[in-house]
């Protein structure tokens, strides 16, 4: 893999695309919950606006509460069809209203520590390979537990940074294990940070795409490019944010906040 923070600026234009809905099945309404003073969206909006390189940054949701706070709060917020079937397909949406913009960033709603580093990672090792459609950033995993998690998604790349393969599971899968191999270095296992930068055409043509074999078994929308034959790029970061899924998980963040 390639390290990322490297120093050059972008070329490009870019603009971060925040997809943020109502409907989270497991805590309810949690892009407006407000314990630390501020909704979790306002959170995430001003962690991704510290970022160096993009230009510019907007909520894309499908529900008009989210769109009232959003710019109640001085930020832009596009309001996208309520049949859109996942936060790729609400980023795609705005993306097509800008023409403008060469490179689109994913950060999703409920990631308010993500590092603005990693925003700019993304959009760096796009705007220093031409050639490439699509970038994340990994971290070195080195916990047995999260290894094991199904929740924590682990990616394999080859020796130029480019992913091989995501997976909930164990991969690589040791056929004998043993604890040295989380300590290897350089590092053997990766664990992905969910957040994404595309070009913009690529982006309208990924949300048309089917969903792929591998993509339906793991539940891994990335997987889907993979599939397709098209390079994903991969930068190392050296911390995972902390995603809000649960109850327990914004409780949490509010007294990190708090300690802050």
């Amino acid at each position: 893999m390639v390290a990322s923070n490297q120093t050059s600026g972008a070329n490009c234009t870019s603009c971060i695309i925040i997809p943020a809905r109502m409907a989270s099945t497991r805590l309810p309404n949690k892009m407006l919950l407000s314990t630390t003073g501020k909704p979790l969206i306002q959170h995430t909006y001003e962690a991704a606006s510290r970022a160096k390189l993009p230009t510019s940054a907007c909520v894309a949701t499908d529900d008009e509460e989210i769109v009232r706070v959003v710019r109640g709060f001085g930020a832009v917020a596009h309001l996208t069809p309520s049949d859109l079937a996942s936060g790729t397909d609400r980023v795609a949406y705005v993306a097509r209203q800008l023409p403008n913009v060469d490179i689109i960033v994913n950060v999703q709603g409920d990631e308010p520590e993500l590092s603005p580093e990693a925003i700019d990672d993304v959009i760096r090792l796009l705007d220093q390979s031409p050639t490439a459609l699509m970038s994340t950033v990994a971290t070195p995993l080195r916990s047995r537990r999260l290894l094991e998690d199904p929740a924590c998604v682990k990616v394999v790349c080859d020796e130029r940074g480019r992913a091989i393969y995501f997976s909930r599971s164990v991969v690589p899968h040791p056929r004998q294990w043993s604890d040295d191999l989380l300590l290897q270095d350089p590092p053997l296992y990766f664990q992905h940070v969910g957040i994404y930068a595309y070009r913009r055409d690529f982006l309208l043509q990924l949300a048309k795409m089917p969903a792929s074999r591998m993509e339906r078994v793991e539940c891994l929308e990335q997987l889907r490019v993979l599939e397709a034959g098209i390079s994903i790029e991969v930068g190392i970061v050296e911390n995972a944010s902390r995603g809000i899924d649960t109850q327990d998980d914004y409780t949490a963040f509010v007294e990190r906040t708090k300690a802050a």
